[in-house]
């Protein structure tokens, strides 16, 4: 694993995961970054945060006294706490990071922190996931392998011009398929073990349904 070794989460304001996956993941992490007002859902798992970080408009002023030494403001404007909270924890060279709580409440939040990721993916070469609910997202760059288990829902999604797609391990081959629209790679399921990718310009965020 690129960077320390470090197992870094990333929880964010959104709807607070339920399911066991992104709950352990938090409860497993070496370091957990939290956006400002993430801290509460914090508190009621009696996980601590080892920074919080954004421009802290969500956070009460016992809470901003409390935490004080662990609060990293950042008023920018043009970027949100999660994208706050990403760069902070570039910083600490991780070997991955794992962001939950991003995703739910309101779709337009989920569907902007969704495309980020297509960003973090051009920022750092480690491995960047997005837990919620129901599965994880994960972007690449480059043509990579998932193990995964056969008859696992899986769905694609092209971010950039003219993305190409050639696969293996699907049950909907995909070949050669432009992905101009983001449903064309939905809704497919992994017939074996292990799912191929080569992938031709562009990003492809993948999105595993938990089994």
């Amino acid at each position: 694993m690129k960077g320390n070794g470090r197992k870094l989460v990333i929880v964010a304001d959104g709807e607070f995961p339920s399911h066991p996956v992104p709950l352990r993941i938090i409860r497993d992490a070496d370091i957990v970054v939290c956006c400002d007002g993430a801290i509460r859902h914090l508190e009621g798992i009696g996980r601590h945060a080892d920074a919080i970080v954004g421009d802290m408009d969500s956070l009460d002023s016992e809470r901003m006294e409390k935490y004080s030494p662990i609060i990293h403001k950042d008023p920018d404007q043009e970027s949100n706490d999660l994208t706050k909270s990403f760069n902070y924890s570039l910083a600490l060279n991780p070997g991955s990071i794992a962001i939950a709580g991003a995703t739910g409440r309101r779709e337009d939040h989920t569907l902007g922190n969704i495309s980020l990721l297509a960003e973090y993916a051009k920022k750092s070469d480690i491995p960047i996931t997005m837990y919620t609910d129901w599965g994880y997202f994960t972007p690449y760059t480059k043509d990579c392998s998932l193990r995964i288990p056969p008859g696992t829902q899986i769905s694609l999604f092209g971010i950039g011009e003219s993305v190409k797609i050639e696969s293996r391990g699907l049950k909907y081959p995909l070949k050669e398929v432009v992905f101009d629209n983001w449903w064309k790679g939905t809704l497919n399921e992994a017939l074996t073990g292990q799912v191929e990718l080569d992938i031709n310009g562009g990003i492809v965020i993948v999105f595993v349904l938990y089994t």
